[in-house]
This record gives C-alpha cells, structure tokens and sequence, in this order.
C-alpha cells in the first residue's frame, strides 16, 4: 500500500526526484489530470454522476467500471507501467494536526501513540487503517512538536488506486487535495484557505509553511452565507487556540461566483481576500490539489 500523505514527507526530494509521468486529481465531478513536462499539459474529464460519492467511512468508488473507463480514456496503455500521483478528495481522508509536549524518536513508539490519540476521533479501527504522519520542522520549542496526520481506511485508498492501476499506471504518490493546494499559498504570516469542491468546504491554516489547522465539512447548503456560516466559527477558533487572527484569507473553487464570494468574505469576516492562484491561472474546485503538486 502506498504511504499515505507522502506529499509533506518528501517534498524536499520532490524537488529533485523524476517527476511521475502523469498526476490526478479526483472528485465527484470528474478527473482532472497533468502530463508532467516542462509545459503541463492539463486536462478534464467529467465522470457519470454517482460514481464516485465521497466520504470517510465507507467505499468512495461506486461505479468502478466508469471510473476505470475514464482513467483509461486520459491514459492509453503502451505496454509500459508508468508512475503517477494520485491527488483523493479532501473528505475521502481524515488529516490532523496533533501537538504533542513530547515526541518519541522511535518510529513504532510514534505510531503507537499517534494512534492512540486519534482512536476516539475516528469511528473505525486505526490498527487496520492506512495512517502516515509528517513531523513538522520548527514546529515548537524544546521537545514541543506540531505532526499532521492523515488516516483512512485501507479499503477505501486501494479502491481509490485499482483503476490506475489496472490502466498501467503506479500510484507511487497518494495524498489529499487540500495538502498539495498548500502549495499555492506564500509561506508567510498566519493565513487560511478556504477550498470549496462541490458540497465539500475545506478550510487550512497555514504559518510560515506550517499546517496549524485543517478543517472539511460538508456544507447543508452553497449560499455564500451558509459558507461564511462554516468559516466564521473557525475563524474565532484560530484566535482562540493560536492567539492570532489569519491576516489573509485565499478562496478557490467558487467559480463564477468567485469575485462576489471575495467581496462577501471580507465584509462578513473583516478580511483581506484574494483568489488562490497559480501559475496555470486561478484554481478550481476540481484542480486545485493538482495545481499545487505541479507547483512543487
């Protein structure tokens, strides 16, 4: 099984290591996908509705045939296994951010008491769970540490996998759209993202390159109140725990809609925002993740 949310773990060798042949991103609405090269060759390919129906705690992919018929149709098989990065829904993972005032060296040491903390929050058996966990450099003073952790059931990331797989392709990178969107955001002063894709809203909140908070909800409905509704509690969190008030909010997914969202934002929560953006132009509700990977 592929390590899970390697993403963070090994972006410095990201820098310098090959880069896969192709990367994905999925989501309820389709497959957004990159030909990696000097000049991405970027891509989108709408799935039937209903194949894929998103969620943390049971099987995501309902209709494996169109699934793979997709993956397929953007990837014509040449005998050759190619590597890939696949890109899963925020709400298809649960990620955390978990402090701890003392943090063991030993590689199981950590797994134990990693699990042992996030056994309540989940209501599945963690021993039999995919986790992966990345230390966050400078993340605390002493033996003080900031460790995300992403975990979900093996059946649901090997379903997520067995169509690319199937096509040809090694899913050597598998991680959540909200961790590689984190690449978009300048590693500067505290700021929050929030991401929305279809009736998901993720929210992040980043220090200097540091993951502090992440949040997704499924939201009960798509007016800008309803979202502001979502971030406004978050917001009064972050201050809450961190002390801070993110003094910049990024938006992406909003479509048509995204010059109103920003106006409607900064009135509701007294802040600057702006649209996330990278090179290849605005990200999307459906391509942010994979945005960011190319950014990396």
């Amino acid at each position: 099984m592929t390590s899970f949310m390697d993403f963070l773990r090994r972006l410095p060798a990201l820098l310098t290591d090959p880069p896969p042949a192709y990367a994905f991103e999925l989501s309820e609405a389709g497959i957004a996908m990159a030909r990696i090269g000097k000049a991405p060759e970027l891509d989108f390919r709408p799935l039937p509705p209903g194949t894929l129906s998103v969620s943390p705690l049971r099987d995501n992919v309902l209709l494996p045939d169109e699934l793979l018929l997709a993956v397929r149709g953007m990837v014509p098989r040449n005998g050759k296994r190619r590597d890939a990065a696949v890109i899963l829904p925020d709400n298809s993972a649960r990620v955390s951010v978990l402090d701890f005032d003392d943090f063991p060296s030993d590689h199981k040491e950590q797994l134990s008491l990693l699990r042992f903390r996030i056994r309540k929050s989940v209501p599945y058996d963690v021993e039999s769970a995919a986790l992966s966990y990345f230390v966050q450099p400078g993340s605390g003073q002493g033996k003080k540490v900031d460790v995300v952790v992403a975990l979900a059931p093996l059946e649901i990331v090997a379903r997520y996998e067995a169509p690319f797989r199937a096509a040809g392709l090694n899913p050597g990178l598998v991680t959540t759209s909200a961790l590689c969107a984190m690449r978009l955001a300048p590693e500067t002063e505290l700021a929050a993202v929030a991401k929305l894709s279809g009736r998901m809203l993720t929210i992040t909140v980043t220090e200097h390159g540091r993951l502090r908070l992440i949040r997704c909800v499924e939201l009960p409905g798509n007016t800008l109140d309803d979202i502001a509704g979502d971030l406004l509690p978050t917001f009064v969190f972050i201050e809450d725990s961190l002390k801070a008030r993110p003094g910049k909010l990024r938006i992406c997914g909003f479509g048509e809609g995204q010059e109103e969202a920003r106006r409607h934002f900064g009135k509701e929560l007294s802040i600057e925002v702006e649209t996330l953006h990278s090179p290849w132009g605005a990200a999307g509700p459906h391509n942010a993740g994979l945005l960011g990977y190319l950014a990396s």
